[in-house]
């Protein structure tokens, strides 16, 4: 779905701690004993530290496979100075899930992870868990400090980061008494920090507190920084010592006058009405930045950067002659002379595939395979709408030049003959609606949903542009989109909320003047990379609003600020009308509250059972049904009662695809991520919150009040449980037969599979799982399948998948030729970044995850001429091409496109013995199409029809007479698919060439 780690819009961290926004609250759980653990039973003792301004502590928790208490949990009781304790029954139970509030709706969650302990003593502090040792024990004095035998001499320096503009230092040494508060002036030593030098003496260090001189102190929360000698830094709260200095002389820099080598080999190639400028890249004493890429031609003059040493122009003029030259450039601003010119003509419009502007390309969706992208980072066709946001610096990206809005919709289509060579047919692109926070590049903190967000567009590249020039190479878009949630700044349109500001004389440089009729855009960045926020923001309380305490003092943050409350939007604080959004945290993933309360801080969950909102996001979407999207893959559906779903978004959808697109419209693919992240075929025995139930129409009337109806079938479901679902044969055979498919009670949503995905670190154990989850899934051959994505690897992994080479071949495999439509994460095709973290947020750089920049891999012309077959490339995108992984997943693709069986088929492991082996047949109309399939092993298939079989791997051809086949398979990754030739229904051969893998 999203990023687990999600960035605050200028807003610096501490800032949170001061506001008392830590942590979701937990309102929806069932009652169980508080009592304390009794004789014989395990339990738990929970230390935690006394939280200045708490009177009460409660500890809210849940034994592992037990229900939670009722909020606010159980009170616990001092232990010893600054400690709280309770013990907790544990019963047979082994550990338990905790969180801790204090009774007034401030909540320590662990950022919404809750945390795990288990029997025995367990210390929390600072989002920590400890155990064995209890902090009230009784330890002995520590031995004094010896005397030094000779006296230290020199001095300490101490390097303070702060925004305050005279900050004074007050400090005292381990020989001399504290300096006369407020202590001594600063000096300004470089942007951001100020400096302080102490001579020591015979002194070791001491301690030391900073104030701005009027009242305002950073004593390290009353515990005093301790420093020595030597430089020493604080900031955020920390001191460093032994630092390195912030503030190092700066050394003049030599500027750079030369400009890079003009670009040469300059050429125009295209048909229809695409052209593409292809160059050999420029040389620079330092590195070349980019190229100012100029065409003239049709309706005049275009300039625009792009990064690569390529540039495509889709819907152009028919036959109309059109002119290019490229200049290159550095960093410093060195221009380059413009290349020698080159000039192509245009073609006419291109009439085939069928689709027009606007409208889907239609077919069934099982015949595809589809590549993910995010698109902000996979492919930079224009650098001017690059941004990196408030937390460019802080993130690291900056340090990379990196922006994490780097990719856009020119990039995917400069690069869409690279995604057609690799065989896919599908795109399935992140959200593209207008964002709004700090850490927005992946799309899923909406704002507003009626707009495409620009820094994903271009001139020549908006998102419709994207759809049309996929479309008229035979690829269709499946567009990334949320109903569950908005972000923290609300809907524009629907509601935005207002919080409590003020500009004086602390926060004057973080709320913009209000500006009449002046909107946010997020292109409009600020030199520290912040946008427009007078919009969100007042000093008096909007009429109706009922966040308590409005602008009330609170607190102060790390950083001296002083801190107010209704500053920050919250859940629970009243900011919100509670008929467009929930007003409450999730405390229970498997309880009812998973569906009517916020994920997270940054994700306003919208009350979905509300009718304006449910208009709100239908007239969103139909946009872009408009558009010619050919589907949609749904973010965070769990968190949505299925019965809404099937009531009011998921006919919205349809009805609306087909009144617009007719029989096309029929074939719009809806995918949910319905987020079950277990290895099992229910998730923790809740049906509610499982990937199968989904797929699903309600077999009950509810009530036609739908926050009633969605309280209904929640309970009726969960009584019924895993063993009352519906079952169905839609994905397998009978016999040897096909048998059409029931899809009467099928709800219209398919889904991503979770059960395969969390079970693919081996592809048995993926095959094995999906075929277990088969019967209570309405129609698994409408699964979309993948390994990893940019939220989990398998397991629930917090990396991409990194089982090597081989495994990812067998893996690919398996998705290519069992049943459900097969997806790969941008890159997987070069195990791109393998083993690095999905996602970190804000607080490392996007280069270090693996939601890194693709583009440098891509660099360069690529030319396919059918789905799989590449005719040219130059460049890096060439060296791309070679690898082994790619080799692999091109042929599977064409082999896949080959042999309807393999994407379409019902599928049986009757008469099979083997590891990853079974047999697929599809029949309809004139087709009928029946192939026996073993994957990195040998297999036997029985009791099938006789005839003659052909691999499409090797070409090997097998006459069956007794209903028996064996067949012979060696190497991890390899594989045989035998098709049998029936009347009207030849086996195609061999397909494709013997590759790294298929051989």
């Amino acid at each position: 779905m999203r990023s687990t780690t999600f960035a605050r819009w200028r807003r610096p961290v501490a800032l949170l701690l001061g506001l008392g926004l830590l942590g979701p609250l937990a309102v929806t759980s069932v009652a169980t004993s508080a009592a304390g653990a009794t004789s014989g039973e395990a339990s738990t003792t929970v230390y935690y530290p006394a939280r200045a301004g708490w009177t009460t502590t409660n500890v809210h928790y849940g034994v592992t496979g037990g229900a939670w208490t009722t909020v606010p949990g159980v009170a616990m009781a001092p232990a010893c100075d600054g400690w709280l304790s309770r013990t907790l029954p544990l019963g047979t139970a082994t550990g338990a899930q905790l969180t801790f509030n204090n009774g007034s709706g401030t909540w320590d969650n662990n950022g919404g992870r809750n945390y795990a302990v288990g029997a025995g003593v367990v210390v929390v502090k600072d989002g920590a868990v400890t155990t064995g040792t209890s902090p009230c024990a009784t330890t002995p004095d520590p031995e004094p400090t010896p005397t030094p035998t000779e006296t230290p001499a020199g001095a300490a320096t101490l390097y303070y980061a702060t925004t305050w503009t005279a900050p004074k230092i007050h400090f005292n040494t381990t020989t001399a008494a504290w300096t006369t508060a407020p202590g001594k002036a600063m000096e300004a030593a470089c942007t951001g920090w100020f400096r302080f030098t102490i001579d020591l003496g015979a002194a070791t260090g001491g301690k030391v507190v900073f104030t701005n001189g009027s009242g305002t102190w950073d004593n390290n929360g009353g515990k005093d920084y301790a420093y020595g000698p030597g430089i020493s830094t604080v900031k955020n709260g920390a001191l460093t010592a032994n630092a390195t200095d912030p503030c190092p002389p700066v050394v003049p820099e030599v500027p750079d006058t030369t400009a890079p080598s003009v670009p040469s080999g300059l050429t125009v190639t295209g048909t229809g009405i695409g052209l593409t400028a292809s160059w050999t890249a420029s040389t620079d004493d330092t590195a070349v930045a980019g190229y100012t890429v100029t065409r003239t031609g049709g309706a005049g003059t275009v300039a625009r950067d792009v990064t690569g040493t390529s540039a495509t122009d889709a819907n152009l003029l028919e036959n109309t002659a059109y002119s290019y030259s490229v200049i290159a450039f550095d960093a410093a601003g060195n221009r380059s002379a413009a290349s020698t010119t080159a000039s192509r003509t245009t073609g006419t419009q291109p009439t085939t595939p069928p689709a027009t502007t606007g409208e889907p390309l239609g077919g069934d969706p099982r015949e595809d395979s589809i590549y993910f992208v995010m698109t902000a980072r996979f492919n930079d066709g224009d650098a001017t709408n690059n941004r990196g946001g408030s937390m460019h610096v802080k993130s690291g990206n900056a340090a990379n030049d990196d922006p994490m809005f780097r990719g856009d919709f020119e990039g995917i289509v400069d690069k869409l003959d690279y995604i057609k060579g690799l065989g896919f047919s599908a795109i399935w692109i992140t959200p593209v609606v207008l964002n709004r926070s700090d850490y927005d590049f992946h799309g899923y903190h909406g704002w507003d949903f009626y707009r495409v967000d620009p820094r994903l567009e271009s001139e020549g590249a908006s998102y419709q542009d994207l759809i049309d020039a996929a479309h008229a190479k035979g690829i269709k878009i499946y567009q990334d989109v949320v109903y569950n949630h908005s972000s923290r700044w609300g809907a524009e349109g629907l509601f935005t909320p207002t919080v409590y500001g003020a500009r004086d004389a602390q926060w004057s440089w973080y709320y913009d003047q209000p500006v009449a009729g002046k909107e946010y855009d997020p292109l409009e960045e600020d030199a520290d990379g912040s946008t427009y926020n007078g919009d969100l923001w007042s000093s008096t309380q909007p009429a109706g609003q009922n966040c308590a305490s409005w602008g009330v003092p609170v607190g102060y943050s790390a950083e001296g600020y002083r801190t107010y409350s209704c500053q920050w939007p919250n859940a629970t604080s009243g900011m919100f009308p509670s008929n467009l959004y929930h007003p409450c945290w999730i405390g229970n993933w498997e309880g009812k509250d998973a569906q009517d309360c916020w994920i997270h801080e940054d994700l306003a969950d919208f009350n979905t059972e509300n009718e304006q909102v449910q208009d709100y996001l239908i007239g969103a979407y139909n946009k872009y049904i408009d558009m010619g999207v050919d589907g949609f893959r749904i973010d965070t559906a769990v968190h949505i009662p299925r019965v809404t779903w099937n009531r009011v978004f998921l006919p919205a959808i349809q009805e609306h695809a087909v009144a617009t697109h007719g029989e096309k419209g029929k074939d719009f693919y809806v995918f949910g991520e319905v987020a079950q992240f277990v290895h099992d075929k229910w998730n923790r025995g809740s049906v509610n919150h499982s990937a199968p139930f989904y797929t699903w129409d309600e077999r009950k009337e509810y009530s036609l009040d739908d926050v009633v109806a969605a309280a209904e079938q929640f309970q009726y479901e969960n009584l019924m449980g895993p063993a009352n679902q519906p079952t169905s044969t839609n994905a397998t055979l009978v016999g040897n037969t096909y048998h059409a498919p029931d899809h009467s009670k099928a709800s219209g949503m398919n889904i991503i599979d979770m059960r395969m995905h969390m079970n693919f670190d081996d592809a048995s154990n993926a095959f094995w799982s999906g075929k277990d989850s088969d019967d209570v899934t309405n129609d698994a051959t409408y699964n979309t399948v993948y390994v990893d994505s940019h939220d989990y690897g398998p397991g629930k992994s917090q990396t991409r998948f990194a089982g090597g080479t081989d495994a990812w071949a067998e893996n690919m495999s398996l998705m290519w030729t069992f049943r459900g439509i097969p997806t790969l994460y941008y890159g997987s095709e070069i195990e791109f970044q393998a083993g690095k973290k999905i996602d970190c947020g804000p607080t490392c750089p996007l280069a270090t995850t693996g939601r890194a920049y693709y583009g440098d891999h891509l660099a360069g012309t690529v030319v396919a001429n059918d789905f799989g077959v590449v005719t040219s490339a130059t460049g890096a995108v060439a060296t791309t091409l070679q690898q082994p992984l790619v080799k692999h997943v091109q042929r599977l693709n064409q082999i896949r496109r080959a042999i309807p069986a393999l994407q379409k088929g019902q599928y049986s492991t009757e008469g099979v013995s083997g590891g990853i082996a079974y047999k697929k047949r599809f029949t309809e109309g004139s087709v009928d199409s029946f192939v026996l399939v073993a994957v990195s092993g040998s297999a036997t298939f029985s009791g099938i029809p006789n005839g003659t079989y052909v691999d499409a791997v090797t070409g090997d051809r097998k006459v069956v007479t007794g209903g028996s086949l064996a067949v012979s398979v060696s190497g991890k990754g390899n594989m045989r698919a035998y098709v049998l030739e029936l009347p009207g229904n030849p086996a195609p051969g061999k397909v494709g060439e013997a590759g790294p893998y298929l051989r």
